[in-house]
Formats: C-alpha cells, sequence, structure tokens
C-alpha cells in the first residue's frame, strides 16, 4: 500500500483554472454567444471579475429573471382565484403561507395553535426561523400589499442563499471554478428558486461541502447539522461519507463531522423540543401522514389503477427501497475500481431519495442542481436533465390550471401529466446512470481527465484505499508506482 508521500504525484501537474469551453463542446457553442472561447493568453481571474465573481453575477441575474417570471402572480394572480397563477406557472407558497401560517396575526411558529387543519407550522425549526424574520421586516397595509411584500423579503433573503450556492460550488473544485454556472444558468433553478424556502438548506449544504473540500471536517458537521434543522434530505450526505471514510480510513474525521453534525442540530432544535413538543414535531408527524401527491410515480400508480394505497404501505415500501438503493451505493463505493468521488455519491444518495419519494414538489429539484454539477459537469447531460425538469416544471401548473378549471378542462389532462412526471424520473435516472458510468469507468469522469482524484473529498482526496471489497484494481491507489492511471490519456479533453 503506497505512503500518505506517494499520493503527491497523483495531483495534476498543471495547476490552471480548467477552462469548459476547451473540454466541453456544448460550453463551446454557447462561448460563441461572447465571442467564442477564451484563448491561450486569456488571464482569468487577472481582474476584479475572476470566475468566482462572474458566476455570482451570473446567478444574481438569472434570480432576477425568475423573479420576473413571477410578475403575473405578484400583480394579481395571487390574489385572484387559484387558475391563474397555474396557467401563468407563477405560484409560490410563499405569499400563501403568509396567511395560512399565522405570519400575518403575528402568532408565533411552533408555540401558537394555528386555526384549522394544520395545528402548527409544517417545516422544521430553522426554516421556520427563516419564515419568522421575514415576517418580523415585512411592512404594514393591506392584506394583499403585506402577502406581497413578503414574497419580495423573503425573494431578497433567498437570492443571498443563490449567490452563496453558486460561490460555494465554485470553490469547491478549486481548479474547475467555472462548473458552477451549471447552477448559476440553469433555468430550473431561476423557475423555482421562489416557490418554497428550500433554498436556505441548499446554502448550508453547499457550504458544507466546501468546508470538507478544505479538509475542515467539523465545520462541515456542523453546517450539515445546520442545514438538517432547515430540511432532512442534507443527513443523507453522512451516508456516503460513512462509506468513503471506511474505504480510506479516515475514521476520525467522519466521527469529527457527525458529531459537529448532532451538537449543532440539537443546539437549533433543543429549545423549541423542549418548550414547543406540540409544534416541533409536527414536520415529522406531518411527512408520516402525508399521503401520496404530486410528481411520485405513488400517484402514477395510483392514477392507473383506479386504487388507493394505504400511507403505511407507502411508507414502509419507499423506506426499504431508500435504504436498498442507499445500500447498493455503499456496495458500489467499496467495489467500485477507484474510490468515487464525495460529490458523486451526494447526489446518486440525495436522487434515490426524490425518486421513491410519495411527493415531488417542483422545487426539489434545487437539492440536486449544486450536487450535479459537482458530480457530473457535462452541459450535454446536464441540459438532458434540465429540459425534463422544465417540462415537470410546467407539467405541474398546467395539469392544476384543467383540475381547477372545471367544465372548461383548460390545461393539461391526468394522461399528459403522468408524461410529465415519467420525463422527470427518467431525467433523473439519466443522470444516475451517467454517474454510476463515471464511477465504474473513472477514465470518463470529466473531474479526473487532467489527472485529479476528489477535489472534493477533502482528506480524502488522493488518500490510499484502506479498506475494498473484492479484488484491488489497477485504478485503487492513486499514489501506486505502475500501473498508474492517466485520466483521459486516451480519450483526449473531448470525451464524455
Amino acid at each position: 500500500m503506497p505512503s500518505a508521500e506517494d499520493t503527491s504525484v497523483h495531483q495534476p501537474q498543471d495547476q490552471s483554472v480548467v477552462r469548459p469551453t476547451h473540454e466541453d463542446e456544448i460550453a463551446e457553442a454557447g462561448s460563441e454567444l461572447i465571442g467564442g472561447r477564451s484563448g491561450r493568453w486569456a488571464r482569468l481571474g487577472g481582474t476584479t471579475l475572476t470566475p468566482v465573481a462572474v458566476v455570482a453575477l451570473v446567478a444574481l441575474g438569472m434570480f432576477a429573471l425568475g423573479m420576473v417570471q413571477k410578475l403575473p402572480c405578484y400583480n394579481w394572480a395571487w390574489f385572484r382565484g387559484a387558475g391563474s397563477q397555474y396557467t401563468h406557472a407563477c405560484y409560490s407558497d410563499i405569499p400563501h403561507l403568509y396567511v395560512g401560517r399565522g405570519f400575518s396575526d403575528g402568532l408565533v411558529p411552533y408555540f401558537d395553535r394555528l386555526p384549522g387543519d394544520m395545528q402548527y407550522l409544517e417545516y422544521p425549526v430553522l426554516t421556520g426561523v427563516f419564515m419568522q424574520v421575514a415576517s418580523w421586516l415585512t411592512p404594514g397595509g393591506s392584506i394583499q400589499y403585506r402577502e406581497q411584500m413578503y414574497w419580495m423579503v423573503n425573494a431578497g433573503m433567498l437570492m443571498v442563499c443563490a449567490v452563496i450556492i453558486a460561490v460555494c460550488v465554485a470553490r469547491t473544485h478549486r481548479r474547475r471554478p467555472w462548473d458552477a454556472l451549471l447552477v448559476a444558468l440553469a433555468p430550473a433553478f431561476a423557475l423555482t428558486a421562489t416557490i418554497n424556502w428550500d433554498l436556505l438548506a441548499i446554502a448550508l449544504t453547499a457550504a458544507g461541502m466546501l468546508m470538507w473540500s478544505r479538509g475542515r471536517a467539523l465545520a462541515f458537521g456542523v453546517l450539515i447539522g445546520l442545514a438538517t434543522a432547515a430540511k432532512l434530505y442534507p443527513v443523507f450526505l453522512l451516508g456516503p461519507l460513512f462509506v468513503l471514510c471506511w474505504r480510506a480510513g479516515k475514521w476520525r474525521e467522519f466521527g469529527t463531522a457527525t458529531l459537529g453534525a448532532a451538537v449543532s442540530w440539537l443546539v437549533v432544535n433543543l429549545p423549541v423540543m423542549a418548550f414547543a413538543p406540540e409544534g416541533w414535531k409536527k414536520f415529522y408527524t406531518f411527512s408520516e401522514e402525508r399521503g401520496i401527491d404530486f410528481g411520485s410515480f405513488w400517484l402514477i400508480i395510483t392514477q392507473r389503477t383506479g386504487e388507493s394505497i394505504e400511507v403505511s404501505t407507502v411508507n414502509t415500501v419507499s423506506t426499504l427501497v431508500t435504504l436498498l438503493l442507499c445500500a447498493g451505493v455503499g456496495a458500489l463505493t467499496l467495489m467500485a475500481p477507484r474510490r468515487p468521488r464525495f460529490a458523486q455519491l451526494a447526489f446518486l444518495v440525495v436522487a434515490a431519495f426524490i425518486l421513491v419519494n410519495k411527493v415531488y414538489s417542483p422545487q426539489y429539484v434545487l437539492w440536486l442542481i449544486p450536487l450535479a454539477a459537482l458530480a457530473r459537469p457535462r452541459w450535454r447531460d446536464f441540459l438532458i436533465w434540465q429540459a425534463c425538469e422544465v417540462m415537470y416544471f410546467l407539467g405541474i401548473w398546467m395539469y392544476l390550471a384543467y383540475t381547477t378549471s372545471g367544465d372548461k378542462h383548460q390545461g393539461l389532462p391526468t394522461e399528459g401529466y403522468q408524461l410529465a412526471i415519467a420525463l422527470h424520473l427518467l431525467g433523473t435516472l439519466y443522470l444516475c446512470a451517467v454517474v454510476v458510468r463515471d464511477i465504474l469507468v473513472p477514465e470518463r469522469d470529466v473531474v479526473r481527465l487532467d489527472g485529479s482524484d476528489d477535489p472534493s473529498g477533502g482528506v480524502l482526496d488522493g488518500a490510499p484505499d484502506a479498506f475494498v471489497l473484492g479484488r484491488p484494481s489497477r485504478h485503487a491507489h492513486p499514489g501506486a508506482e505502475a500501473p498508474r492511471v492517466e485520466w483521459g490519456a486516451e480519450r483526449g479533453p473531448a470525451a464524455d
């Protein structure tokens, strides 16, 4: 087994910034809009507009376009019947929950009981804090004006989260900051960013992955714990990290990260758990009791068969299938010819949860976009997936327009919506398949074309394996003297 010193030879010799226009035909074609790809003497990062700054500005611009797309609803459609906000595809939970969850009446989340069927706020604690802070910043006036301003205040706060996400992705792979343009320019990102409050958890998760890439296990754990206090899915990242640290023998770092996550989650949740236990547990009971809903393959089954499925059955089956898929990802990690990259496994685990879940809200695509940009930074595959997600985005609103139009039947009928769900599922499965292929055939991983190992892996980057299932591969030890893989040497820069 190679020593720690041997791993240094695996680091790429050329430490310059990777230019996507030189290795990605889609990026090269797109660059014609701004005069073509950069030349060999271009000074990237030599001026104020560094790659990270450009990514941040593009993210701001796309977020603003997404806000413009919501203008018909902001001006009138949120307040004049349900159908218009669907036909204009500009629905958002934010203004509706301002009234529906008691913020307009000054009720305190988790502590004050709400009128109606939803007795308490059904969001995790840190998201509830975010919503409460936005309500404090909302000026007075008529109820419609306050709903508009509440959305606007939240949009401003979420815009900060969007920039944080883009910047963190740009800095996670040191030599590949331009990959973050996949996040900044993602059409589904702009369309869904202000539907709900998911960007808070995503920003904390992106910051956590940046910290891990810098070898800061405790900071990673703290941020993942905070992200889990805002949304459940970030805790799933500890699963692939466990298997990666098992393969690399990095138990101390994993323990530090897990401890940091547990402590930070408890610091946020304990006060509400202690003083408002009924309100605190509403998120968890609501998630358990919620029936089959929009966007899931479960909905296709029930609509096609005409038979209902018990919620308990769906919960049990979806949990077992998710665990089975995660176990498959774990086996893949331990048996792969080269230890997979952290971002690849994080994408696969979160995608597995989304694919089998009993509900898929259109903003859930935001969970995957930063992970996809790090796992498979290839414009062709990313845009194929994004096209499927945009079709689903349009499909769900047109279906809701159809169901609320009465006898007029304006919008997308049930069969059309089922096709939109299928497109979403197939698009996500396609990207998962490409990532799995990259793991099994690491020469096709575009991040490793320059000889890199795992730029987002932190202490895992270039580390020798301590435990591998099956027969050791020639790829298994990046520092081994022979035989050594020159990533992409045979395929060239245009490898896909």
